[in-house]
């Protein structure tokens, strides 16, 4: 199985001078998704996991509302192609029949919703609490998970998790694929998201919060920074949305009552 790295020789400089060296990178991999044999979108990627990857970002866009309406799911690893069938086999919207060549997802990604999709998106209802040392603990332990990054720093990582446990842990280069990497396994694996919590190294952008949101998932936690929009949907859709966890601190943007301040 490919592990998502890959070895080169690079020419290290420093004030005292320079040596050749091996080092280790990222990988970088297109993969095209074919949809009811429609060329949909081509994902620049890491080459893990393709086949969670392809279902989570279905599921993300509206394509693909279960796992019982996935007909059959074929992985060609070599040409970098994923072929998912549907039971209804119906045509693409007429706004998604032509190919997308997307980036890795340091911007915005890609999206065949629109604004009214939010719009349309149901609030998450949920009890679920968590305290604030439980919310760092989770992320120490997040953040010591990831070996691709340790190795290259070049990737993202996501997590479902319950309040004290990693559920189902992801890398990819772009934070939009490895979140959906995370829905796919869930999705096809029977793993529930409800009343759980996502973490993200990425930055939280609106089309983010609107994935988790799909899955309703009511906490949403990243070490890096909120866009605007995106603190206006979680508050909207009743996510808890934490940003900024680094060291002992955090800030908690949205509906910070599901966040426990007496550390119990």
């Amino acid at each position: 199985m490919d592990n998502g790295t890959e070895k080169i020789s690079i020419l290290k400089l420093s004030e005292r001078g320079g040596s050749s060296i091996e080092d280790v990178v990222a990988k970088e991999f297109p993969l095209t998704i074919i949809l009811n044999n429609q060329e949909l979108v081509t994902l620049l990627c890491s080459p893990t996991n393709l086949k969670y990857l392809a279902v989570g970002f279905l599921f993300s866009e509206g394509l693909l509302k279960s796992k019982d309406e996935s007909k059959k799911i074929l992985v060609d690893d070599r040409r970098g192609v994923v072929r998912v069938e549907t039971e209804g086999d119906e045509e693409l919207a007429g706004h998604a029949l032509f190919k997308r060549f997307i980036t890795s997802g340091c911007g915005r990604g890609v999206s065949f919703y629109s604004a009214a999709d939010a719009q349309g998106q149901v609030r998450v209802e949920s009890r679920l609490e968590i305290s604030t040392l439980e919310v760092l603990a989770l992320v120490n332990e997040f953040q010591h998970h990831s070996q691709i990054y340790r190795a290259t720093g070049g990737v993202h990582s996501a997590a479902l998790c319950d309040t004290t446990n990693i559920i189902v842990f992801s890398e990819d280069i772009g934070r939009h694929n490895a979140i959906d990497k995370i829905f796919g396994e869930c999705l096809l694996n029977d793993i529930t998201t409800d009343d759980h919590i996502i973490i993200t190294s990425g930055r939280i952008s609106s089309e983010i919060l609107l994935k988790v949101a799909r899955r309703n998932v009511p906490i949403i936690v990243s070490k890096s920074a909120p866009t605007s929009l995106g603190v206006r949907l979680a508050d909207d859709l009743g996510l808890t949305l934490v940003g900024f966890v680094r060291g002992k601190r955090m800030n908690v943007y949205t509906h910070a009552g599901r966040i426990a301040t007496d550390g119990k």
